[in-house]
């Protein structure tokens, strides 16, 4: 079985605030257990997760070695003060503050680093993020100072232009990016960076009623063909199915995000496929740890 390249244990697939306030008055080890088994009653050895603000994380690496799984984290994600990211990670207002977190990350046991540099999408607007990305400097003195720091960087990122600034930077793996043009395909294809489209965060939405099911076809189908144009160019491309975000269970999740992965590049090509999501996950077992 393939592993998970991104979850977030700290959520449930249904509702995230009910499942934060969980923990917030401590991290519930039962709960982090649950979802364990749940991933180990799949197959699922190997889960890297996205961070959180509450330590849930970071007390899920203690208890993963009881379920036989390999998990990694960034322990929190880190944003800029005002931007989108509080959602799982501490904020910034100086490069003095980001450096600071960066440490603390590390102390903290982190695997890797999480930086998030653009919004989310409107799931009920085709073509729109709720907020543009960073600056290319901050993008690039956020991946330099954690890369000087002897650490990996996962990113959370959308939009063309924030995506090809940083996988110009140095940026190790990007996180859905959506709406990506030919040429940052191109570059992408051409670079070190592991993209981790996760579709089933989109897909999954179909049928629900939660947004127009025509605009959550016009989404998903454009980042399937980004996905189907950026494999056949032989890009690096992980499986992640942001698992835990609303629709997309712990486990389950990533088996519907493999059969949206295969839909998107085509059923005959599932060998090259399967081939090519080992590759990059074997590419962040190495890389992405301490």
């Amino acid at each position: 079985m393939l592993g998970e390249c991104h979850a977030h244990i700290i959520m449930d697939g249904k509702n995230y605030k009910a499942a934060v306030a969980l923990h917030k008055d401590g991290v519930k080890d039962q709960v982090i257990r649950a979802h364990f088994q749940t991933w180990k009653d799949k197959g699922i050895t190997f889960v890297r997760d996205g961070g959180d603000a509450l330590g849930v994380s970071r007390r899920a690496k203690d208890l993963a070695s009881e379920y036989g799984i390999d998990y990694r984290t960034p322990s929190f994600a880190i944003h800029k003060k005002g931007h989108y990211g509080g959602i799982v990670g501490h904020a910034f207002s100086d490069w003095k503050e980001y450096h600071s977190l960066v440490c603390r990350a590390k102390k903290e046991g982190a695997d890797f680093i999480k930086i998030m540099i653009s919004g989310i999408m409107e799931f009920g607007i085709f073509g729109m993020l709720t907020e543009e990305g960073l600056a290319e400097h901050e993008i690039r003195r956020m991946i330099h100072i954690a890369h000087e720091e002897g650490m990996t960087v996962m990113a959370h990122g959308n939009g063309d232009q924030t995506v090809r600034m940083a996988v110009e930077a140095g940026l190790d793996t990007l996180e859905h990016g959506n709406y990506l043009e030919q040429e940052t395909l191109d570059l992408l294809a051409k670079s070190r960076t592991i993209w981790i489209p996760t579709l089933a965060p989109v897909g999954n939405l179909l049928g629900c009623g939660r947004f127009p099911d025509e605009q959550i076809k016009q989404i998903l189908k454009r980042q399937m063909d980004s996905v189907r144009y950026a494999f056949a160019k032989g890009a690096w491309i992980g499986l992640g199915s942001d698992s835990g975000a609303y629709q997309v269970s712990h486990g389950q999740g990533l088996l519907e995000e493999y059969q949206w992965m295969k839909e998107a590049v085509g059923e005959e090509q599932e060998a090259a496929l399967r081939e090519c999501l080992s590759k990059a996950e074997e590419r962040i077992k190495k890389e992405m740890k301490q």
